[in-house]
């Protein structure tokens, strides 16, 4: 698989330990199959829909992404770093250990997704929203924003609060937020 072109393919069952570097997936579905330890660095993906995949260890480092979904996804330790999102959906599912460092996302849409640990840190997001998402402990630090919703999110023990400019938050995520965001920017607050 590893280099393969790969056009309206339906992929389905065991997946787990494949090479699929560099390949080229357009128009194709994941459906209900297992990527654990799945290695795809540099691969690229086209208007392609993953559905209920399941796994850990998935190296999809560099990739890029074009007009994807991804639905019901039960994802860990996913390596997303240094790689190009651009208009895909991320709809349910549950992703724990998202390593976006450093990548690029731009019109990309997370809803009703739980993120636990998502690291976004030195990332690029640009009209990225989160739509009824729970973001557990989210590292923001470094990462450039720009017409980012995080309003519909709820968002537990976020870092790198100082990057956020760029993002909108509700009101109640700012009174949530506040004592965080103090103690990053070094402000005092007097009792």
């Amino acid at each position: 698989m590893a280099g393969d072109d790969l056009d309206g393919e339906v992929l389905t069952g065991d997946l787990s330990g494949q090479d699929a570097g560099s390949a080229r997936f357009l128009e194709c579905r994941f459906e209900e199959c297992d990527l654990t330890e799945l290695r795809a660095p540099r691969a690229r993906f086209a208007e392609t829909t993953l559905y209920a995949v399941r796994g850990a260890g998935v190296d999809l480092a560099e990739s890029q992404w074009l007009d994807c979904v991804v639905t019901g996804a039960r994802l860990g330790a996913v390596q997303l770093f240094g790689a190009e999102l651009r208009r895909v959906r991320f709809e349910g599912g549950k992703i724990d250990f998202l390593n976006l460092r450093g990548a690029t996302l731009r019109e990309v849409t997370f809803t009703d997704c739980v993120l636990t640990e998502p690291d976004f840190g030195g990332a690029t997001l640009e009209q990225v929203t989160f739509e009824g998402c729970r973001l557990v402990a989210p590292d923001f630090n470094q990462a450039r924003m720009k017409k980012v919703d995080l309003s519909g999110a709820q968002l537990s023990a976020p870092r790198g609060l100082a990057s956020l400019s760029g993002a909108t938050i509700s009101r109640l995520q700012l009174f949530d937020l506040a004592p965080n965001l103090a103690d990053q920017l070094g402000i005092t607050v007097a009792d």
